[in-house]
């Protein structure tokens, strides 16, 4: 008899979440994980991937505990993942390297020779997404140069997803969603292109097998069960990336569907029954088969305003405490109190290069604007417009390839701001719907588990069943018309200065 609950954990940037589900999508009980992001040079962004693991060891320790659960009562796991991981492991499992980040721009170098030497319109016909340092390809040849002699002990390269799975189950697999960050999967046709891994000198013994994002690709291992407290031989899915089941997760699973993404990142996906691709956005399959995203994604999402909140937040922090509430919400107050276009006042949100549409490792965060007059709110609201902006920029590249983001769907904790929330609306036009945010990434993650199991019979079943809206916001065409000049500066103002940018100091 299958168990009642799934399990779901989330591999983010600033933390493992672990959340246990039942079949309507509610949360029994979730924790959360944190583990450090290491920064050893510029450019260099790193994460440890056994301290993922050991963050998702305690986790689904501490949630079972938390919501009295007993392992029999795990139908099943389902795992979801940041974005272009380059895990590479031993023929024993260990992990060889640091693992370079989203973030990580170390290889830029290498996709300059790339694009120059293999010509980036023939690496875009089979990747479907530009040669960037962002992604999995350049650092695996970043390793190869790097550090030869550790090169060669590699068995196989897994994502954040897949390394857990790995961890879980002894099995290695590569699920489609995940397949983007390599540029020798084909993205049209869902396989391992071996002229172009030729091509890349990425020797195809690294690559694992493909799964659909809901296949069972193992149990739970003795081992793991020890470390877990989970039940031995309980399904495992693939699982997938972790926009692509936070997408899943705020409900859109059907062609021209959006998700507006407010985690660490920002940016959309716009879901298409047809391959699109384009050289200035991030294509990939959804976690739903023989579906695609296009993607926007930015560096400067809810990251952004934690950043500020930390260096900047002291006196809300201490109010918050003190008043039992939120450091966050005292900065939306400050934010709501301010003019939309912040009194002429523009953030550029490049607070780690700028991926999509710009592709600029070199480019830096910018406040512009300041003079005597403007207060801490104004800088608080900037910011949340300069994310805004960048939603736009993000869309507009869009629906230069045919792929119209009408409705958005918004997720992650920055949909939790009923401020922000509604600075997006006014800035793009779009109405935009607000399912249970929080939860959106490991619902996801929950659901692919759900159908992989056989506890839904589809995905509209499982949406129907687990997704609702929340709260609704309609654009103000007003202050729409309003922002249009300020996005305009706003995108002058990155042209104007790239070139300094990309200067050494």
């Amino acid at each position: 008899m299958l168990g009642k609950y799934i399990l779901s954990i989330d591999i983010g940037t600033s933390a493992c979440k672990v959340a246990v589900f039942n079949r309507k999508g509610e949360v029994i009980a979730s924790v959360n994980e944190g583990y450090p992001v290491y920064y050893p040079h510029p450019g260099y962004v790193e994460q440890k991937p056994d301290e993922w693991w050991a963050a998702a060891c305690k986790g689904i320790r501490r949630v079972m505990e938390k919501g009295a659960i007993a392992a029999g009562e795990i139908a099943g796991v389902g795992v979801d993942g940041q974005s272009w991981s380059a895990i590479a492991i031993d023929k024993e499992g260990s992990v060889l390297f640091n693992n370079p980040i989203w973030m990580d721009t170390r290889a830029k170098d290498i996709c300059s020779r790339l694009n120059k030497e293999i010509g980036a319109e023939k690496i875009f016909s089979v990747a479907g997404n530009p040669m960037q340092p962002s992604y999995t390809t350049p650092k695996i040849l970043w390793y190869q140069e790097t550090y030869p002699e550790q090169y060669k002990k590699i068995d196989k390269v897994l994502q954040s997803n897949s390394f857990i799975v790995y961890r879980m189950t002894n099995k290695t697999s590569q699920e489609k969603s995940q397949g983007y960050g390599l540029h020798c999967f084909h993205l049209e046709k869902g396989i391992w292109d071996a002229d172009m891994a030729r091509t890349l000198g990425i020797p195809q013994k690294f690559l694992p097998d493909i799964y659909d994002c809901h296949d069972v690709v193992g149990t739970v291992s003795a081992q793991c069960a020890a470390q877990t407290g989970l039940l031995e031989g309980t399904p495992v899915v693939a699982g997938g990336l972790d926009a692509a089941c936070g997408t899943l997760g705020a409900g859109v699973y059907a062609n021209g569907q959006t998700q507006e993404q407010g985690g660490q990142a920002g940016g959309m996906s716009i879901c298409t029954k047809e391959y699109t691709a384009s050289p200035n956005l991030i294509c990939s399959y959804h976690v739903i088969p023989n579906l695609w995203l296009l993607q926007g994604g930015t560096t400067g999402g809810g990251g952004a305003l934690r950043w500020f909140e930390g260096i900047f937040g002291e006196y809300e922090r201490e109010l918050a405490k003190k008043t039992g509430g939120n450091s966050f919400a005292l900065l939306d107050e400050l934010a709501a109190g301010i003019a939309p276009g912040s009194d002429g006042m523009i953030f550029l949100p490049y607070l780690a290069g700028e991926r999509s549409p710009i592709w600029d490792p070199n480019a830096k965060g910018v406040y512009y604007g300041i003079d005597f007059n403007k207060t801490k709110g104004h800088f608080v609201r900037s910011l949340l417009e300069g994310v805004g902006f960048s939603l736009l920029h993000n869309i507009e590249e869009a629906e230069k390839v045919g792929a119209y983001a009408d409705v958005l769907r918004a997720m992650g904790g920055a949909a939790n701001s009923k401020v922000w929330t509604q600075i997006k609306a006014d800035i793009t036009g779009r109405r935009i719907e607000v399912p249970s945010s929080d939860t959106a990434t490991t619902l996801g993650a929950a659901i692919l588990a759900g159908v992989g199991i056989g506890w839904y019979q589809n995905y509209e079943e499982a949406v129907l069943e687990t997704v609702q809206v929340t709260r609704v916001h309609e654009p103000d065409l007003e202050k729409h018309e309003q922002y249009k000049k300020q996005y305009q500066r706003y995108r002058s103002l990155y042209e104007d200065l790239k070139d300094s940018m990309s200067q050494s100091w």
